[in-house]
């Protein structure tokens, strides 16, 4: 089973996105799940995470600009991004959050891609 982003595309500086997954009920249930990225030729970052009960944590780099929200009846987690930045360019996939540090070895799907232009 993989998740799967969508809501990506290609946008101008100071746009917005608004970024969807929809997760397995049994993966969902009580997980604090995430949003990562990844740039060309970076390294997968965590941009944000959200609980089960709705408490988040941002990257420094999006913080301000960016909610991660989810809907537990619809085993789904959001991530709408404001005033986006060319550095905001990346695919970017959702997941269980880090534990520890250590990023989910399982369920990663293709992402969505984020291009955002000067």
């Amino acid at each position: 089973v993989q998740l799967q982003a969508s809501g990506g595309g290609l946008v101008q500086a100071g746009g917005c996105l608004r970024l969807s997954c929809a997760a397995p009920v049994i993966m969902f249930r009580r997980v604090v799940m995430a949003w990562y990225r990844q740039a060309p030729g970076k390294q997968r970052e965590l941009v944000a995470s959200i609980t089960y009960g709705g408490a988040t944590y941002y990257v420094d780099s999006v913080k301000g600009r960016s909610t991660i929200s989810r809907d537990n009846d619809r085993n789904t987690v959001y991530l709408e991004m404001y005033s986006l930045k060319p550095e905001d360019t990346g695919v970017y996939y959702c997941n269980k959050a880090p534990i520890t540090g250590v990023f989910p070895d399982d369920y990663w799907g293709q992402g969505t891609q984020v291009t955002v232009s000067s």
